[in-house]
């Protein structure tokens, strides 16, 4: 049951914000501002200086509300289990590690692993993925995630990378279940601007909502 309410958190608000930092009390704080602006899925890259002690410090920040701390740029399943143990309610890699589905699975923790092609996405499936992280974004556009759900219509694709508050919309339009994104959102954090962060956060989640209904119509 806590692995489908984490699943349905992450759809429901359809943003996950990637953070990474060069230190750990800015990742806590951007953390902190996408939260203000009403994203639920925090994902702490393990590129963040001390991440496995901000997931815990954040974990427990958020304690008791809806607000889901994940683990980012997991590349094996001994960073996984750091990571659950830490509080991590989801874990993200680049790329499938079978291990790490494994040990995610046993956990019954919520496994994103990256994928750029039909076969990527085929084996993230078949390692029991509920939700895929189409990566990288940069290189791709809209058009992968309808391509995709030709052959694969079961796929939950969630796209990270090069997804801006321009395109979020044409990729919720096309069919992706979330978005995943890190840099265009939390750029203010470089210049101590955390107010932007939430500003942004609240229009990233707007706009998919925005984009979900206009679907449904």
């Amino acid at each position: 049951m806590r692995k489908l309410r984490t699943l349905s958190t992450i759809v429901e608000t359809g943003v996950i914000a990637v953070i990474r930092a060069e230190c750990s009390g800015s990742a806590t704080r951007i953390a902190e501002a996408c939260a203000d602006g009403g994203i639920t899925a925090l994902e702490i890259t393990f590129t963040v200086p001390n991440s496995a002690k901000v997931i815990e410090d954040v974990t427990r920040r958020f304690e008791g509300t809806n607000v889901l701390v994940g683990a980012g740029t997991v590349l094996d399943p001994e960073t996984a289990r750091i990571a659950i143990l830490s509080g991590a309610r989801f874990v993200v890699s680049p790329a499938l590690n079978g291990d790490t589905a494994r040990l995610c699975n046993r956990y019954q923790i919520p496994y994103l692993p990256g994928a750029a092609t039909i076969r990527d996405i085929i084996e993230a499936l078949e390692s029991g993925a509920d939700l895929i992280k189409v990566f990288p974004g940069e290189t791709l556009d809209p058009s992968f995630i309808k391509a995709v759900h030709g052959p694969v219509p079961q796929a939950s694709l969630v796209p990270t990378g090069g997804v801006s508050i321009e395109n979020v919309c044409s990729w919720i339009q096309a069919g992706a279940a979330a978005v995943g994104v890190g840099g265009c959102l939390t750029a203010g954090a470089k210049t101590g601007d955390y107010a932007s962060i939430t500003r942004l956060a609240a229009e990233f989640v707007d706009r998919v909502q925005q984009a979900r209904e206009q679907c449904v119509q």
